[in-house]
């Protein structure tokens, strides 16, 4: 064990700079500690969120930076007080590596709401070294923000349910919409989207895509298993739809008028936001008091919620519908993903590319 005191380097593909373009990059990896678990990275989901940190669309970008927070390795070595973790584990991690442990969502298994949290990448390390993410070779992580994969599970399966999975999962266990016979709605068929639909309607719901256009219709209700599908431009569908619902999760990461879809919440219904977007969103109040309507948001989910997404996951038998990629293609793959042009998460295949090229 004596190595886990030396540093080691890994090869990741980092952006330089807001260009988001990403090539090969040769950096040191932080001193493992006791507490630490050194995982290969076998495959990385690519989510909305890798686009806008590359190009600094949120004006908080740190280069170079290597994305990636859907990370799926493989366990090759731990520190002396890791328990929970073996040599050979399949192991996921998410879009959190810290948290201070001593706030109150901290002790409240609420750490992604801990203000002194450090993200996968793009963040500062108590150690003073930047964090950096999944699209490299191996990665170290504090074993709290690493979650055993349930046996059984394709590891580029997996991936995604670490953001997008758990993205959807914890606002329906938080706000109590998890018992079957429920109206939901998902607004975006992207890839937290498509998972909102599976997850939901394993829950037992009813569930209505909502969307721009009706270009994912027959995916929707084909593929993904949707009971109805809603473009937002049809008045009359939208009227029809009126008061119908009981939430809304809102995948959509640009911006997008909210007062449609409220009008479709049944009263004390939750519209919840779980995009990321930059500029204000805007509604008039009548919209929300008239109903005793709810516009909240959720981000991502807990350590303790992700294990249980997955083992929801593993019984339910639910999978993610992906592109797998090898890392030399990643950079079309983020301008794809920019267009929507991908069904419905791209995962690259880290462990079978060659990285230094």
């Amino acid at each position: 064990m004596g190595s886990l005191e030396t540093e080691r380097t890994t090869t990741g593909w980092a952006a330089r700079d807001p260009s988001g373009v990403l090539s090969p990059y040769t950096y040191t990896l932080r001193n493992t500690g006791p507490e630490d678990v050194f995982v290969k990275v076998m495959c990385c989901g690519i989510c909305h969120t890798d686009l806008h940190q590359a190009k600094n669309d949120l004006g908080m970008s740190n280069y170079p930076m290597v994305p990636g927070h859907e990370v799926v390795g493989e366990v090759l070595e731990v520190g002396s007080d890791v328990s929970k973790f073996r040599v050979g584990d399949i192991v996921g991690v998410g879009c959190l590596v810290g948290c201070c442990r001593n706030c109150r969502p901290c002790d409240s298994d609420n750490e992604q709401y801990c203000l002194k949290k450090i993200w996968s990448y793009n963040d500062v390390y108590t150690d003073g070294k930047p964090t950096q993410g999944g699209f490299a070779g191996s990665m170290v992580v504090d074993q709290k923000f690493v979650v055993k994969i349930p046996e059984g599970m394709a590891p580029e399966q997996v991936a995604p349910l670490l953001c997008a999975g758990v993205t959807v999962y914890s606002p329906l266990n938080h706000f109590g919409l998890m018992g079957s016979g429920l109206r939901g709605g998902i607004l975006g068929l992207g890839g937290v989207g498509h998972m909102g639909v599976k997850i939901a309607k394993a829950m037992g719901h009813h569930v209505t895509v909502i969307s721009s256009s009706d270009k994912k219709k027959v995916e929707a209700l084909e593929h993904l298993g949707a009971d109805d599908y809603l473009v937002s431009s049809d008045a009359e569908g939208m009227q029809k739809a009126a008061d119908s619902l009981d939430y809304i999760i809102d995948t959509v990461p640009v911006f997008h008028p909210l007062e449609p879809y409220l009008s479709l919440l049944k009263v004390d219904g939750k519209l919840i936001l779980t995009g990321v977007i930059n500029t204000p969103l805007q509604f008039v109040s009548p919209m929300v008091m008239l109903g005793r309507k709810s516009i909240t948001g959720s981000f991502i989910g807990s350590m303790k919620e992700t294990e249980e997404m997955l083992n929801f996951c593993k019984e339910e038998n639910l999978t993610s519908m992906i592109e797998v990629v090898k890392m030399d293609y990643i950079n079309t793959a983020m301008e794809r993903l920019e267009k929507n042009d991908v069904r419905y998460r791209f995962v690259v295949d880290v462990a079978g590319s060659k990285l230094d090229q």
